[in-house]
């Protein structure tokens, strides 16, 4: 059956083998084989929970949190339709969108175009910095002492340089960030309960859940309504935009359905040579078949809708809920400390003594998502080459192209991150992610209905849901455009 072959449009044309079975579903198989969530889930607390939700909510009030709800719903569901494609191909859902006419010569230039307008300004480096500052000054950095600013340099300089570090170590690069993921995600539930509990009125949690009710209020501040923020909080209270494609790479290389006969991409000192195929494998829609592929499905389902969704809902009322119970209301927290706000007014209320522990926590959220960036958007270009280029499929080792664009980006984010204050960096990638939302939600039903046999495809309630979120994200977008226009 493996010598078999399905056409695959722009592509090369897909092997047939059969769907590998997955572990019995126990509690057990369950904490190991999901993972990929968690890392999703890293990202969005560092973007939405502990930066846009905040200034949302202090600018605005807790109106807005119904954004939260609309925004995750839609993103699982976009996060297991691009899922499908991977699990009965093995390849990443960017490389299905290469398969679709005009083929790579388009879409294997846009999307890595796509990822760099959303993820290549460094806001979460820069945002770090400012928590790193402060726990080593005892002061927030201020954007008109010269040397504040230079030294919120070289700690964002520092920042890069450990995401680099991490990721040349260890087997499975997916694995690392696994594991720095679910200690992220561990030690920032604890610390915001505590927090929360502790030292934030009892009114605030009841405001912000109360928020998760006003459907369709969007509030509008002395100026009017900011929709470059209301955009960002949209995108970021999940994922966001290119990091919702890149999670089929980690599912990939976690071994999700047919990716197990697929291969990985290893780490470039401790990594063993792992070859990974040139082509994807599919199966054909067998009784056995869609056995192990109602299994897989189980697990796609608490990877990406309990633990990812709800995780991401979740993560967003703590983080709200402290700032929004000690942060004056009308208070602007996008300057250049953005992200360790949090600690100067607790510090405030409580004490001196949460004040470091604050920034370290801060900075611990803001760093995970740094290296999740770092890393997702190496792989989405890896992964673009090694599907459309022969001459670098023929290096044999996909490291050869994986670390050197490592290198490149993280140089890169070393120019970028003089740009502007760290906010505004990652406001301007959000909205980008809001359009990237839109394009590739299209792109899926294309790649769906073009390649997926129908017992695979989504059903037609599941792909109306994604034409909703297209509009949804699309409103923001549009909105943007307007006030763009507008001046």
């Amino acid at each position: 059956m493996e010598a078999l072959k399905r056409p695959g449009g722009a592509l090369g044309p897909w092997n047939v083998a059969d769907l590998p079975a997955p572990p019995k579903f126990t509690f057990r198989n369950v904490i190991a084989v999901i993972g990929p969530g968690t890392i999703a889930l890293s990202m969005s607390i560092g973007s939405g929970e502990w930066l846009m939700g905040p200034s949302a909510t202090v600018k605005f009030g807790t109106a807005v949190m119904w954004i939260v709800i609309v925004s995750v719903f839609f993103q699982v569901i976009l996060n297991k339709e691009f899922a499908r494609y991977t699990m009965y191909t093995g390849e990443p859902v960017l490389t299905g969108f290469m398969r679709t006419k005009p083929g790579p010569k388009l879409w294997g230039w846009l999307y890595p175009l796509f990822a760099i307008l959303h993820v290549g300004w460094p806001g979460w480096a820069a945002a770090g910095a400012a928590c790193l500052f402060g726990a080593l000054y005892g002061h927030l950095p201020d954007a008109s002492v010269a040397g504040d600013r230079s030294m919120m340099l070289v700690f964002g300089y520092l920042l890069f340089f450990g995401c680099i570090v991490i990721v040349l170590f260890g087997g499975r690069i997916e694995r690392i960030l696994e594991f720095v993921a679910w200690g992220m995600v561990i030690w920032i539930v604890i610390y915001l309960l505590i927090v929360d509990i502790f030292f934030v009125p009892g009114r605030a949690w009841g405001d912000v859940a109360g928020g998760f009710l006003k459907f369709g209020s969007i509030p509008r501040g002395p100026t009017g309504i900011d929709w470059a923020l209301m955009g960002a909080f949209a995108a970021y209270s999940g994922a966001g935009g290119i990091g919702n494609c890149w999670i089929t790479n980690w599912l990939r290389d976690k071994g999700f359905g047919m990716s197990k006969v697929i291969g990985f991409i290893p780490s470039a000192i401790a990594g063993k040579e792992v070859k990974l195929a040139d082509v994807g494998s599919v199966f054909e829609p067998t009784g056995k078949n869609m056995n192990n592929w109602r299994q897989w499905w189980k697990y796609l389902w608490m990877d990406q809708g309990v633990l990812f969704g709800i995780g991401c809902v979740v993560g967003m009322y703590l983080c709200v809920v402290m700032a929004y119970g000690l942060i004056p209301q009308g208070t602007d927290i996008t300057g250049l400390a953005a992200g360790a706000y949090q600690a100067e007014y607790l510090m405030k209320k409580v004490g001196r003594a949460m004040w470091f522990l604050t920034l370290i926590n801060g900075f611990w959220i803001l760093f995970g998502t740094q290296l999740s960036i770092v890393d997702g958007f190496t792989r989405v270009v890896t992964d673009h080459i090694w599907g459309f280029s022969e001459r670098m499929r023929r290096l044999g080792d996909v490291r050869y192209i994986y670390y050197p664009i490592l290198i490149i980006f993280a140089l890169w984010g070393c120019i970028a991150i003089n740009l502007a204050r760290p906010m505004i960096l990652l406001i301007i990638g959000a909205n980008m992610a809001a359009f990237i939302f839109v394009f590739s939600g299209v792109h899926i039903l294309v790649v769906q209905n073009r390649f997926l046999p129908k017992e695979i495809r989504a059903p037609m309630w599941r792909q109306v849901i994604i034409g909703l979120h297209c509009i949804f994200f699309g409103f923001f977008v549009f909105m943007n455009i307007v006030k763009l226009i507008g001046g």
